[in-house]
């Protein structure tokens, strides 16, 4: 069970840090704001494997410590973790050279979403009961 929940942190953090990547050339594209100097695509795609690893390990850890309630505390504390994560960019202080500094949380915020949609999409497919 301890790889497959590796393999789903894996895949669910390459198909996040894909999913950013592409929202990040199509907000860059639609509006002219290209902030991958400070958003720089190889972070992006690694803090999202992380992201979903650390989901994997986490479930994995709570499913075994609290079998009964594990999953439930899992999930909500992984979406609490997600909301939370969104302040990072609102409080993120940009070099004085960028233009359009208030569309850089247009672009970051969804991207905190995208690990934990991942990783509850893909969790069936690789967690049965």
């Amino acid at each position: 069970m301890f790889k497959r929940l590796l393999l789903l942190g894996l895949i669910s953090g390459v198909l996040a840090g894909v999913a950013s990547l592409i929202y990040q050339k199509v907000y860059a594209n639609s509006l002219g704001a290209d902030f991958s100097a400070i958003a720089k695509p190889v972070n992006i795609v690694i803090i999202s494997i992380l992201a979903g690893l650390l989901a994997s390990v986490g479930y994995g850890l709570l499913t075994k410590w609290l079998p009964r309630a594990g999953e439930i505390i899992f999930n909500f504390v992984f979406v609490i973790i997600t909301f939370a994560s969104i302040l990072w960019p609102f409080a993120a202080k940009l070099p004085l050279e960028i233009e359009m500094p208030e569309l850089y949380p247009g672009l970051t915020v969804p991207m905190h979403f995208f690990p934990a949609l991942a990783w509850f999409t893909l969790k069936p497919l690789f967690i049965k009961k």
